[in-house]
């Protein structure tokens, strides 16, 4: 099919590729202008930028979307998939046969901008990926196929996105086989059963230690890598990397949350609200990610030290 390809991050890459090596005509790649990264504040280009320039792909990254702009080309579909901005309603229906997105929940749960995130912070067991029709309200057109994955117990938002990047382009081509072959039926999201799931502030990877050690061992995992889960230790951030709930501990029920109640060569015991957690990565403000017992070796943490 002749595609016109909106996407800005990382998840949309692994759709691109798949457009391209089952033969799809890419028309043109929408992105999003560089933006300024790093501690050096360079303009840096997105994922989706950097493979349509691997690929020699047409390439427009306009400041806003205006369906005038778009007139040289005529697609017969447009595939839009972690773009970033919402597609005004006069350019949904510039290409053939409309606008299609792939989203990283199975619809209509987890509708927005951070699906994964909030998937892994309400302990849901399974995910999955949507191809969907866009329309003027957010991430609820009517869906053309669904593909649903387990998530694996320790599993964090980078790696289920990593996983659900590829199903969704799998997924993808197989729609768009559909479609070609006027073979595709639509089904309407059931609105009973909807969900939202907005971005993911700074705050909300502040640690509370009064929480449950299930609760925050979802948090890690779940903002992973951005906004990252944060406490403080001496005075100075801790951002944690990688922690499990301990089964077994000695924790005693007049602890006070926060504090380290053992240290191992593989993990540093923490006391919560209910029950212990173990942390097994973690990076100190300036530093690098490492070990614990990396970490344990530059800094004199205790039994009965407290982290903030």
């Amino acid at each position: 099919m002749q595609v016109a390809f909106f996407g800005t991050s990382e998840f949309a890459v692994a759709s691109l590729e798949a457009l391209i090596s089952h033969r799809h005509t890419l028309q043109l790649c929408v992105t999003q202008p560089d933006r300024p990264q790093g501690r050096g504040r360079r303009l840096m280009p997105s994922p989706v930028k950097a493979a349509a320039l691997r690929h020699g792909l047409p390439l427009q990254q306009p400041e806003a979307l205006r369906a005038e702009d778009f007139n040289a080309w005529h697609p017969e579909i447009g595939i839009v998939i972690a773009y970033g901005r919402l597609i005004p309603l006069d350019l949904l229906a510039w290409p053939t046969h409309g606008m299609v997105g792939v989203h990283p929940s199975l619809l209509p749960r987890y509708r927005g901008a951070a699906p994964i995130p909030w998937a892994l912070l309400n302990g849901e067991t399974t995910s999955g990926v949507t191809i969907f029709r866009l329309t003027e309200r957010l991430d609820a057109g009517e869906m053309l196929l669904q593909r649903s994955v387990a998530i694996a117990p320790r599993e964090n938002a980078e790696q289920l996105a990593r996983r659900l990047a590829q199903l969704g382009a799998q997924a993808l081509v197989e729609g768009l086989e559909a479609i070609a072959a006027g073979r595709a039926s639509w089904s309407p999201q059931d609105e009973s059963r909807a969900s939202v799931a907005p971005k993911l502030t700074k705050a909300q990877g502040r640690i509370d230690w009064r929480q449950p050690a299930a609760v925050i061992e979802r948090l890690v995992r779940a903002t992973v890598p951005w906004p990252a889960a944060r406490c403080r230790w001496q005075g100075h951030e801790l951002t944690l990397w990688d922690v499990s709930v301990r089964e077994t501990s000695e924790r005693r029920e007049e602890t006070v949350p926060g504090t380290v109640l053992q240290m191992e060569e593989r993990a540093v015991t923490v006391a919560t609200g209910d029950g212990a957690l173990d942390l097994h990565e973690v990076q100190p403000a300036g530093r690098r990610r490492m070990t614990i017992g990396e970490f344990l070796a530059g800094h004199a943490m205790k039994p009965g030290a407290r982290l903030e």
